[in-house]
Order: C-alpha cells, then structure tokens, then sequence
C-alpha cells in the first residue's frame, strides 16, 4: 500500500477523524498564536509549532514575549501527546492494512 493512499485512507476512516482535528487543531493553534505573539512569519511559524511538537527544537527561534513563553510551555505539555497519539494511531492504522492485505493475499493463493 503506497504511503499516500495510505495517508488518506486514514484521514478517511471516521474512528480517527477527532484524533485528525486534534493534531490539526493544535498545529494551526500554535502557528496563530506565534505569528500574531511573535510577529513571525506564517511558515517560520508553523515551522516552530511542528517542531516544538516534534519535541526537535533546533533552537533556531524561540518566543521572545512572555505570553509566548507561557503559551509555549502549555502548548508543549498538550500538543507532544496529541502529536505522539497522531503517529502511533497512524502507526497502528499501517500495520492493520499491511496485516489486511497480506490476509488477501494469502487467501486468493489458497
């Protein structure tokens, strides 16, 4: 199964649709709040929330105001689970049609 069909079959499947607008949820969040707080710029922006959630941290930028270091320690503290909850659900979505397929396969040969 090819990784983007895979990708939107998974965004498809109405079980995970809240655990999709979660992830979503959280990412444009922080890109809103660090654009209009920070004054960054929108990719600059979206580009430190996933990488704060992707617990990276490359220390290329960091918020400068105190409302943006607050909003930052919340933010990491929620969105690294919801984040973590994203990838191991579509982890476990992969392995389910992977096991689907190969139970196909197996019994066409049969």
């Amino acid at each position: 199964m090819y990784p983007l069909k895979l990708f939107f079959d998974f965004l498809r499947d109405k079980t995970y649709r809240g655990l999709v607008i979660s992830t979503f949820s959280v990412l444009v969040s922080g890109t809103l709040v660090y654009h209009f707080v920070e004054g960054w710029r929108w990719l600059d922006s979206v580009y430190f929330s996933v990488i704060t959630l992707a617990t990276v941290g490359y220390g290329d930028f960091s918020p400068q105001t105190d409302f943006g270091k607050i909003f930052t320690i919340f933010y990491v503290l929620t969105g690294i689970g919801i984040l973590f909850g994203f990838i191991d659900t579509f982890y476990k979505h992969r392995i389910s049609k992977f096991e689907e397929l190969k139970e196909k396969r197996k019994n066409k040969s049969k």
